[in-house]
């Protein structure tokens, strides 16, 4: 009766030597199938150590922009000839710097121009993020590439859309200083795009606030209406347009 029970006993022994050597033996099929595919991916066979210099890599990559200058530029220069691509593109290049910076330093005053519409927008971030305790930061801006991606003429105004591509550091913080959202250790790649406007037509605009800009004559001061009026309606003065003056900034968004 011993030795039967001696028996069972190697033979459960003997069976769970069997079942373990299975589970090694998969379990070392399987690290070497993830090894190599970790190889062939990423080019370590340590997967993990793969997944960051991807994540590193992809922070490092700037996104592309839609460039659509190439194809919209003449068109803007036909209405309107004095208009200067490379002064406008910096313009909009500052613009996009100082609001980022704006909202990290949770001051609207940093922003260097802009219509009183961006202003608000600008305004009310802010007023958000201390409403809910929390702080915004942009650190070592840098940026890509700019191009136009856009071009309409709608409600008596024309609007130019820059995108630019850019990276920095970003995180969002509560009070305590918590990271709610973004990394201090890996930059972001993202894109923007500026809204520069010009008033083509006073009479067709829905908006008070933009009754401000545009062009006025200089002798009687009442407004030019339509692209590329050189004479005041009203008095006949020659008008010379000081087409940088006429263009305004009116929103800075995030593409996602």
């Amino acid at each position: 009766m011993n030795m039967i029970v001696i028996a069972g006993v190697i033979i459960i022994l003997v069976l769970i030597l069997i079942v373990f050597a299975c589970i090694f033996h998969f379990i070392r099929k399987a690290k070497r199938a993830v090894e190599s595919f970790s190889r062939d991916a990423f080019g370590t066979s340590d997967i993990v150590q793969g997944l960051k210099q991807v994540e590193q890599e992809y922070s490092a990559t700037p996104k592309s922009v839609s460039a659509m200058t190439s194809l919209y530029l003449p068109k803007i220069k036909k209405d309107f000839p004095e208009f200067h691509y490379d002064e406008m593109k910096v313009r909009a290049e500052n613009v996009l710097t100082s609001y980022l910076l704006a909202v990290d330093g949770m001051n609207a005053g940093l922003l260097r121009e802009g219509n009183q519409e961006l202003k608000d927008k600008l305004e009310m971030r802010i007023e958000m993020l201390k409403g809910a305790r929390e702080r915004e930061r942009f650190g070592s801006i840098k940026l890509h590439r700019t191009e136009i991606t856009d071009y309409k003429k709608r409600s008596g105004r024309c609007i130019i859309t820059f995108q630019t591509s850019l990276q920095y550091f970003h995180t969002r913080k509560d009070e305590n200083g918590k990271i709610l959202d973004g990394r201090e250790d890996l930059t972001t790649q993202s894109k923007y795009n500026t809204d520069v406007i010009y008033i083509q037509d006073r009479e067709m605009l829905a908006d008070e606030r933009d009754l401000s800009l545009g062009l006025n004559c200089p002798n009687c001061g009442a407004p030019i209406s339509g692209t590329g009026s050189k004479v005041c309606e009203y008095c006949g003065t020659p008008v010379v347009e000081l087409n940088i003056y006429a263009w305004t900034f009116s929103n800075v968004t995030e593409v996602k």
